[in-house]
């Protein structure tokens, strides 16, 4: 039986070093199913017969020039400034040696050569080296072999100022993406954060504080208000409100109680909790998340495939062609030598995929400037193209459809004047940092509501919360818990339900037992979101909303866009469904959350909200750069006129 290993790869600077390893790794007796995943740098193999002796696989990734990180599996904290690091020293100094080489052409033009010729080779060694060990190691067609060819055959026709400026654009480009990548690797890993680096043990009734990794499956642990959650498990004593926006997406925190599921990294809003643990930290909601982005980003689609299966040929390709342009004229024409050596030392230039990135067309560089004016930023070619052949957009629904916190949308009062509920509610919620409160508070506010000094406030341990303005007794409560305290009429119950069924969380005001009136809230649409839809309708791509949301919220605001609604969506749920919706053509996915980075990230292009989660804004191949899904440029044309953002120039 195969046995899979993990190992953690330094050194990677550009996505083709990846094709580079597995193509290595691939011809090792015994090894099976290499994935090399480029944003992590962590490849995934199997050994056959059980084996768990990774040595020849280290030796042969060292051959090629790479290092092995240890412990294997654990992405390393790059926390060094690019000018620590060993490349980023090189381009350093290679830099200042060409400017020195570039002075001397002027006041010493007959000793600049020498420092060009310095520049080029201390800037061509790693490249050289590299071409070497790969071409050793059974892979001698490869990116640095072509510049390492192309600058030496530059130096020895003399033209070492241009060896000197190419090897040097050449390191900055690696340089570039070795940063990108490093970032990309700190946000992903970001998610771990999210699950405390300690948790309060109970044992015999006493609590005690642990490393959260040393959780196992039935400890007991308690959770404190205010506090995340450090493990996937099971309420068994308390009752509280839980936010679960970051891990689930849904708007508003939930209630939970004895009997009920909480996840690891959702925020316990007031009461105190047990928790029975029912998944270690490597296989809880976040890591799993983790593992989910891992896989999506992993995943190789048709067109990377194919230019893996082509890069193949077409590297020797280049040098075949390189050295009949440089030969042939001069043999078979009687052409001079040294222009027709310095056009096939060009080509191999134009020919290096890396070398492309200095070249690419205007075309690409003017569709990515124009959606930058409209709001929305591309990572590159690759998703500009892709993005125009996108016919279904996926949004997320909290943070991206909507503002992403609740607002009140309806007040209704039964007994006594609007004023006084108002005065009574802003009072004993102004203590309150819970979501909800926080939308009372700021809707009386706007009213310019005086508040009062309220007595013995306390929460209602996820019930509500409850403080004495004056004489009164003032509960705030959701209806459920009101019904306990308080008798409401036929005529009120229908009110409530109504407000529910239309997707709203109500709060009830209770003064002394008698039910004041009703808040509705909700998290609201975006002004922009509406109209957004219907450009997006005009120019014939669909729209879906996934959100994790409950049904009842998602399918309330899916009217009002008119759009297609999967709600209540974890986010395996929201990978399964993008998934399933490419049947119908290449889709878009936009999203803010950390639960919808798994999705982004498997999305034929996956586009973040600029206000969201860093890594939603990494995973995401483009970002909004305003914090709404559609684009006032105020030009006359229609499509300018309130272009969609998120669409980018999908009728282009």
């Amino acid at each position: 039986m195969a046995k899979q290993q993990t190992l953690q790869i330094d050194g990677m600077d550009c996505p083709s070093c990846t094709s580079k390893i597995e193509g290595v790794v691939c011809k090792l007796p015994g090894v099976e199913n290499v994935s090399l995943n480029y944003t992590n740098q962590k490849m995934k193999f199997d050994l056959a017969g059980g084996a768990s002796d990774t040595g020849a696989v280290i030796q042969a990734i060292e051959k090629l020039g790479y290092k092995i990180a240890k412990p294997a599996g654990k992405t390393p904290d790059v926390v060094l400034a690019w000018w620590q690091t060993g490349k980023g020293r090189l381009v350093i100094f290679s830099g200042i040696l060409l400017g020195i080489a570039g002075i001397l052409s002027f006041i010493l033009p007959d000793y600049a050569g020498y420092g060009y010729a310095l520049a080029a080779l201390i800037a061509l060694y790693p490249l050289a080296r590299k071409a070497i060990l790969s071409a050793i190691s059974g892979q001698p067609f490869t990116i640095e072999t072509l510049v390492t060819i192309a600058v030496i055959g530059a130096i020895i026709i003399n033209e070492v100022a241009e060896a000197a400026v190419v090897v040097f654009l050449f390191l900055i480009g690696e340089l570039l993406e070795m940063i990108a990548a490093a970032k990309a690797r700190r946000s992903v890993q970001a998610l771990a954060d999210l699950v405390p680096k300690s948790a309060y043990l109970v044992v015999d009734g006493a609590t005690r504080e642990v490393q959260a990794d040393t959780l196992v499956v039935g400890d007991m642990i308690e959770v404190r208000p205010g506090g995340r959650v450090p493990a996937d498990g099971v309420i068994v004593d308390g009752q509280t409100s839980i936010d679960e926006a970051a891990v689930t997406g849904e708007s508003m925190p939930n209630r939970k109680s004895v009997g009920d599921g909480v996840y690891a990294g959702s925020i316990n809003a007031d009461g105190v909790i047990r928790v029975r643990v029912e998944k270690g930290a490597e296989n809880n909601m976040i890591a799993r998340i983790l593992q989910m982005v891992e896989d999506a980003e992993a995943s190789k689609a048709p067109t990377a495939r194919f230019i893996d299966n082509f890069s193949k040929y077409y590297t020797p390709g280049v040098i075949v062609v390189s050295a009949l342009i440089a030969i042939i004229p001069p043999l078979l024409m009687g052409a001079a030598w040294e222009p027709w050596i310095y056009k096939g030392l060009a080509i191999l230039l134009i020919g290096c995929p890396c070398a492309l990135v200095l070249s690419t067309p205007a075309a690409i560089t003017s569709g990515i400037s124009a959606g930058a004016k409209h709001g929305l930023l591309m990572k590159g070619g690759a998703v500009l193209e892709a993005i125009g052949k996108v016919a279904l957009v996926a949004f997320d629904k909290t943070g991206t459809l909507t503002q992403g916190t609740p607002k009140v949308t309806d007040i209704q009062v039964f007994t006594g004047t609007e004023n006084a509920m108002l005065m009574l509610a802003g009072s004993v919620e102004a203590g309150s940092s819970h979501p909800l409160a926080v939308a009372i508070v700021d809707e009386v506010a706007s009213r310019e509501i005086a508040l009062k000094t309220v007595t013995n406030a306390k929460a209602l341990s996820g019930r509500g919360v409850q403080a004495k303005v004056g004489s009164k007794l003032v509960t705030i409560a959701s209806p459920n818990y009101g019904r306990e305290i308080s008798r409401f009429s036929t005529d009120q119950d229908a009110a409530i339900e109504a407000l529910e069924a239309d997707g709203k969380t109500v709060a009830a005001v209770i003064v002394d037992k008698v039910l004041l009136g009703v808040f509705a809230l909700r998290d609201e649409l975006r002004d922009d979101a509406k109209l957004a839809m219907q450009e997006l309708a005009d120019i014939g791509i669909s729209s879906v909303m996934l959100t994790g949301d409950n049904q009842r919220t998602g399918a309330a605001l899916g009217a009002q866009l008119g759009i297609e609604v999967q709600a209540e969506l974890m986010p395996q749920d929201k990978l399964d469904a993008i998934e399933t919706l490419k049947a119908r053509g290449n889709i878009a996915m936009v999203g803010d959350g950390i639960n919808d980075a798994p999705a982004l990230a498997r999305a034929d292009v996956g586009i973040a909200m600029g206000g969201g989660t860093d890594v939603a804004l990494e995973t995401a191949g483009a970002a909004l750069l305003h914090e709404r899904v559609g684009d006032q440029s105020g030009q006359g044309d229609y499509r300018h006129r309130v272009a969609p953002a998120c669409a980018g120039y999908f009728w282009a």
